[in-house]
């Protein structure tokens, strides 16, 4: 005779209100249950299921044991709050347990209504959740996203997000509380993050932040500064950030081919933001690195972050290149980091300017960028160095590590030949 199949337990998704916002699937799973396991304010909420409830250990480990015992039962659910695999107990018991132990019945999470209640998408947000994470780690984020949601965590209120952004200099996102969604005293509160500060709300809330049109990152200010390879967040940026600055690890690559001295004379053509002008100034301390930008905006942010760290020695020249270049000491070295349609015409010049025993660095984005760079520095000087530079970096979420790759990009350098000594 064979055995009879192990029972699976059901891990159910409940709204804030209760049994009366479940689909019928979802009662029919509760009035079936014979053990149901949850957390006390969770529990709450079944006013009308029958079957033996179990409160919770607030400790994973303990909840783990729980389950275990559960399991042993005919028809265990563990209910919780919204969509358990968002943020939910689903993906640490999914690792302890293997996904054949369980079925997930999900509900509306808490977080797609909040974004629903303002009225903006949630696809390209930031989400997390504040309770057991380091706050600095959250502000990080915070610091250069467009829209944020976040669960809130009884040691970290909305309130104390906003005095931590205000205490950076993140001031320009517009806030929205949402407490106690679908139940009968549900609120939405906007509010700026200077009021936020002072404000009190349910524990029961979710916290969205969306970013002010047209507002440039605050740079990081933690920590000390490096001579070179900065994270990408201790520079203010424009938006959309993403892409418009030369990412740190593809920055130390290109700084160690530019072959930085001393006393060099540097020209970084595209400067965007300033970041590798500035790192390049601050290894060429008694040289001049010359900051070329067309953008009025970034023309700013290049003076902006270089008094910030403190590098007198980075003049931004606004303007284009190859046209600004004529007024410009000849360099010893020279990135360019944005190719426009006369690419062929100024990397000439460039390279024509470029002291004997000098150093050309390109970055470019595309294939067809990769190819059109490629051929024109051939034509200049050999051999070409060429590298596809792919990296992605480790972040933690929740108690899991993953890794989020930089979009790929191509360095190409190249070396003027030395007619004598540099």
């Amino acid at each position: 005779m064979s055995e009879e199949p192990r029972a699976k337990l059901v891990i159910l998704g409940i709204g804030d209100d209760g049994q009366a916002g479940l689909t019928e699937a979802s009662r029919r799973v509760l009035a079936e249950a014979d053990v149901l396991l949850g957390a006390p304010s969770v529990l709450d909420r079944l006013d009308r299921a029958t079957g033996t409830k179990v409160v919770l250990e607030a400790e994973m480990p303990a909840a783990l044991a729980q389950v275990r015992e559960a399991l042993s039962a005919r028809r265990p659910v563990l209910v919780c709050g919204g969509d358990p695999l968002f943020y939910g107990v689903a993906r640490y018991l999914c690792d302890r347990l293997g996904k054949d132990s369980f079925t997930v019945v999900p509900h509306v999470s808490s977080m797609q209504l909040a974004f629903a209640r303002v009225k903006e998408s949630w696809e390209d947000a930031y989400l997390t959740s504040l309770s057991d994470r380091p706050i600095e780690a959250v502000v990080d984020r915070i610091r250069t996203a467009e829209k944020v949601g976040l669960f809130s965590g009884d040691d970290h209120t909305p309130a104390r997000l906003a005095r931590a952004l205000l205490d950076r200099g993140i001031d320009y996102f517009r806030a929205y509380v949402c407490e106690n969604l679908g139940s009968p005293d549900e609120r939405v509160t906007q509010a700026e993050l200077t009021d936020l500060a002072g404000m009190e709300f349910s524990p029961l809330n979710v916290l969205i932040l969306v970013r002010k049109p047209n507002r440039p990152n605050q740079s990081s200010r933690q920590g000390g500064r490096r001579l070179f390879g900065n994270p990408d967040d201790a520079f203010e940026q424009s938006l959309p950030s993403s892409g418009l600055i030369t990412q740190a690890e593809v920055r130390s690559m290109a700084l160690a081919q530019l072959d930085v001295r001393p006393t060099s004379t540097v020209w970084d053509v595209g400067a965007g933001s300033g970041s590798l002008a500035i790192e390049a100034a601050q290894l060429a301390s008694l040289g001049m690195v010359y900051a070329i930008e067309p953008e009025p905006a970034d023309y700013t942010l290049i003076q902006a972050n270089a008094e910030a760290f403190g590098v007198p020695n980075v003049k931004a020249v606004a303007g284009r290149a190859p046209e600004v270049l004529a007024g410009l000491p000849d360099p010893d070295a020279v990135f360019v980091g944005g190719l426009g349609r006369q690419f062929g015409e100024l990397l000439g010049e460039i390279y024509r300017r470029l002291q004997p025993g000098g150093s050309l660095v390109v970055n470019v984005a595309t294939i067809e960028g990769l190819s059109s760079a490629y051929e024109t520095l051939k034509g200049l000087a050999a051999p070409v160095r060429v590298w596809n530079v792919s990296i992605a970096r480790g972040i933690e979420q929740m108690d899991t590590l993953r890794f989020d790759a930089i979009a790929p990009t191509f360095l190409l350098a190249v070396a003027k030949q030395d007619r004598g000594t540099r």
